[in-house]
């Protein structure tokens, strides 16, 4: 991955740039003093990640990170000189989308590095999820309308065709937007699904087709017993691998195909669901820039799979599900 570093403080600076080149495979993209420069930077040269101080003058990492995310959106780890000491400002930069948080490693006066292994370890996750190859620099761009369509992606199990249902309803059919929803059922069923939320939403809902490319206006659902997933070419096609995956589809395998093949950021919602599907490639399509949002537990039949992602810190909101329409509609329209 390139990495750029974002502090004020230049020993600070040197320790994270020394982390970085002398214990990672890793690259230096820029580094920037404070958030203002940040910004600017990563819309000129967007990086894979982004280590952003919290503390600095001008513009600081909550409001720096939030920027970022708007304008260049990638990966962001906050390392501050003391995560517990600063723990609201972290919570907030997380909202804004920052993917964790570590204490800034020191340089000792034998050249040590102090909490060199913890950053080390967060880097090696987020590189994980970034995936092999990533590109961030592809995440914000956007074509003229004929381009591909914004995308809103759905995953669900126990509970998720009413929940669904209850999400498309309310929202606009004249937007250029495909929705495309992957929901744990059996090949059987998966032609009734989607005619019983065509009739509920009174809107077409196709079963997916080997080869789709989705278009706007499109809503779509996964209907065979393999995964779905999108291929280089931004076609939607079916797979029994990876075979060791329980859930088919999984939601995790197409949010992980969507994060490493769709040009543009779009909004991912995990509903419902029994397990923990969906929490690691939603993790995986926030770190791309992706706005995310897991359902509430007040209003989840079963909470385990958006739980899963809260814990993971994968979702940029928690909501219930009447609460969600309007949200999305508010992120996507335009």
């Amino acid at each position: 991955m390139r990495i750029a570093i974002v502090n004020d403080v230049r020993a600070a600076t040197e320790a994270l740039r020394r982390v970085v080149t002398e214990s990672t495979d890793h690259e230096i993209a820029w580094m920037a003093a404070d958030g203002v420069e940040a910004v600017a930077m990563a819309k000129r040269d967007r990086p894979d990640l982004i280590l952003m101080d919290l503390l600095m003058p001008h513009m600081d990492g909550v409001q720096a990170t939030r920027e970022i995310m708007r304008v260049a959106p990638c990966a962001i780890l906050v390392v501050t000189a003391t995560v517990s000491g600063n723990i609201s400002l972290v919570y907030e930069a997380m909202g804004h989308g920052a993917l964790d948080a570590v204490d800034t490693p020191m340089l000792g006066p034998s050249g040590e590095h102090h909490g060199r292994q913890a950053l080390v370890e967060k880097i090696a996750t987020i590189a994980k999820l970034v995936g092999p190859g990533a590109d961030a620099r592809r995440l914000g761009r956007s074509g003229p309308p004929s381009g591909p369509p914004k995308l809103l992606l759905i995953g669900a199990s126990t509970g998720g065709p009413k929940a669904i249902a209850g999400i498309l309803a309310p929202l606009p059919a004249d937007w250029n937007v495909a929705v495309i929803v992957v929901q744990h059922v059996d090949v059987a069923f998966a032609p009734g699904l989607a005619k019983w939320l065509g009739d509920q939403t009174g809107r077409p809902v196709r079963v997916i087709e080997e080869g789709h490319r989705p278009a706007a206006g499109d809503v779509l659902v996964a209907g065979t017993n393999d995964h779905l997933l999108f291929t280089k070419e931004r076609t939607l096609v079916y797979r029994e691998e990876p075979k060791q995956i329980f859930f088919r589809p999984s939601v995790d395998v197409f949010f992980w195909s969507v994060a490493e093949y769709w040009p543009t950021p779009g909004l991912a919602v995990l509903l419902t669901g029994m397990g923990s599907d969906g929490a690691k490639g939603l993790l995986a399509l926030r770190a791309r820039g992706w706005h995310t949002v897991a359902q509430d537990q007040a209003s989840s039949i079963v909470w385990s799979m958006p739980k899963a992602a809260i814990e993971l810190n994968a979702a940029c909101e928690v909501l219930p599900l009447e609460g969600m329409p309007a949200a999305i509609n508010a992120k996507l329209r335009g």
